[in-house]
C-alpha cells in the first residue's frame, strides 16, 4: 500500500460505525482519495463526508481524521482543498447521543493545526514548480490556491472553535 494510508490497515475498521453502519468501507474511499483521478476522489470525499461527518460525527470519524490529515498534507492528492473541507466539517459537526465521539472527533481535527497552519502559509508549491507547461502550471497554481484558502478557512474554525463538547482551548 506504500507509505501513505499505511497505517491504516492496523485499525479494526469492521467494529467501528459511520452514518450507515459497518466502518469496513472506509479505507478504501480513504484509498480512492489517495490515488483516485480527480472525479474518484470527489466522489469518495462525498461518499466519506455523507458517512462520517454529515449529519453526525462517529468512533469512524475518530479514526479517519489523522489519515485525513495525511492526506491533505500529500501533494500527490488530487482534492486536497476537498480534505480540508471535509476536516472543517467534521469540525462543525458533533453526535447528541455520543458526545464524547464529538470531542474525539473535533481534537483530532484540532490536533492538525500545525499541518494546516503549514498549508495556509505556503507561498509556493513544489506541485506547481515542478510543471514547466503554462496551462499545466496554472492548473497546479490553481489547486494550491484552492488549498491555501481551504486551509486558511479550516485554521480559522479551529482557533475559533466552540462547542458544548470540547473544554476551551488555549492557543
Amino acid at each position: 500500500m506504500g507509505t501513505v494510508l499505511g497505517e491504516m490497515r492496523n485499525v479494526p475498521w469492521h467494529e467501528l460505525q459511520h452514518a450507515y453502519g459497518s466502518a469496513s468501507q472506509v479505507p478504501g474511499m480513504l484509498s480512492r482519495i489517495a490515488w483516485g483521478d480527480g472525479p474518484t476522489a470527489e466522489d469518495a470525499l462525498s461518499d466519506l463526508g455523507q458517512w462520517i461527518a454529515a449529519p453526525a460525527v462517529f468512533d469512524a470519524t475518530v479514526a479517519a481524521v489523522p489519515f485525513l490529515w495525511e492526506l491533505a498534507a500529500t501533494e500527490t492528492v488530487k482534492d486536497r482543498a476537498g480534505v480540508l473541507e471535509l476536516l472543517a466539517a467534521i469540525l462543525a459537526s458533533g453526535h447528541d447521543l455520543h458526545p464524547e465521539w464529538t470531542r474525539a472527533a473535533h481534537d483530532a481535527v484540532v490536533a492538525g493545526r500545525p499541518t494546516v497552519a503549514r498549508l495556509a502559509a505556503d507561498a509556493s508549491s513544489a506541485e506547481a514548480e515542478a510543471q514547466t507547461h503554462a496551462r499545466a502550471r496554472a492548473q497546479a497554481q490553481a489547486r494550491q490556491q484552492a488549498v491555501r484558502d481551504a486551509a486558511v478557512r479550516l485554521l480559522a474554525a479551529i482557533d475559533g472553535h466552540i462547542c458544548a463538547a470540547c473544554p476551551p482551548r488555549a492557543l
